[in-house]
């Protein structure tokens, strides 16, 4: 008989015919893409309740308006998705929560999540090494694993065109709230040794004409094709990394185009960067200028990470993330 997985999601409309919308964020597309991925396994049927207006049914799999949950059977495995107040809409012996942010315990309560995480017991699903060591003992007082996730399957599937990569483009494809001043400040000094580099980030943001003058540019965020042809004409990355990142999919997706990247280590930046061989993590801002200003300048530094990168091509897909999610609610 066929195991039941209901996720119950609350954060906006959509389903997953809005995988390549620039309009949904990391977490939407984490649920998207595991839930297409486990819909392929004829073991298991897949719904997905949340606030979708145009609910889709394919062969395992339902996307469903969350109003609509009391209609359905009792599942064997139940996954609520940020918030812990979604656990009491069905009834289910394996629980589980998972996290996509740094939650203190103040905010858990704020949020009134306390009481039902304590009536639910679930596990936590975490999605790093900084995100298990941040929770707190009593957000996870019922267990806690870690869950790696990986990028969209067109970043996995582009070709790369290598060529393109020897301009002096920097590129920054993360919110403006993540420390893009700090990156600013020291893009001002690194411009200062590679004049002609150009330094791309996403809007919205206002630029100044000193910003314009050192050569700062804002990118046309538009579909995930324009997002992997930015990547795929940049030479680096620069992301300091912030308290807030739990994993970075940004990175991870330069990471997977063979996108050198310079970080300050911040969050989980440190772990999608491998010191030295996929890029550098500094241990302050002057080591972060002289990265950077390496990378754009240097052309055997450039091509000795960049050829670590292409060895790392494809190592974690949706099907690794689908197996290792099966295991984790399946463990006693």
């Amino acid at each position: 008989m066929k195991k039941k997985i209901y996720f119950i999601e609350s954060s906006s409309d959509f389903n997953n015919s809005n995988l390549n919308s620039p309009l949904i964020g990391g977490a939407e597309k984490t649920l998207i893409n595991i839930t297409n991925e486990l819909s392929m396994n004829d073991d298991i049927i897949i719904k997905i309740f949340n606030r979708t207006t145009k609910p889709i049914q394919s062969t395992n799999l339902e996307w469903i308006n969350v109003n609509q949950i009391s209609k359905y059977e009792n599942p064997e495995f139940l996954i609520a998705m940020s918030d812990a107040n979604l656990l009491s809409l069905s009834k289910c012996k394996k629980k589980f929560l998972w996290s996509h942010s740094v939650q203190p315990i103040e905010k858990f309560v704020r949020k009134k999540q306390l009481l039902p995480f304590l009536l639910n017991k679930p596990k936590m699903i975490l999605e790093g090494d900084y995100h298990y060591k941040t929770r707190s003992f009593i957000t996870s007082l019922f267990g806690k694993k870690i869950l790696p996730l990986a990028v969209d399957y067109e970043f996995i599937n582009t070709k790369i065109d290598f060529s393109r990569m020897k301009d002096k483009k920097a590129i920054f494809t993360t919110r403006s709230d993540r420390n893009l001043s700090y990156l600013i400040s020291c893009w001002k000094q690194i411009i200062k040794t590679s004049k002609d580099s150009i330094l791309t980030i996403n809007p919205p943001y206002n630029l100044t004409n000193e910003d314009k003058n050192n050569n700062i540019q804002l990118r046309n965020k538009g579909s995930k094709e324009n997002l992997i042809n930015d990547l795929l004409g940049s030479r680096v990355m620069l992301n300091p990394g912030h308290k807030g990142e739990v994993y970075c999919l940004a990175a991870e997706e330069a990471r997977e185009l063979c996108l050198p990247i310079v970080t300050m280590g911040y969050g989980a930046l440190y772990e999608r960067v491998e010191h030295d061989k996929t890029g550098f993590i500094a241990k302050n801002r002057d080591e972060f200028i002289k990265f950077a200003s390496d990378i754009l300048n240097d052309d055997a530094l450039f091509s000795k990470l960049q050829k670590n990168l292409i060895l790392k091509r494809n190592s974690r897909t949706y099907k690794n993330v689908a197996n290792d999610f099966l295991k984790l609610i399946y463990e006693n």
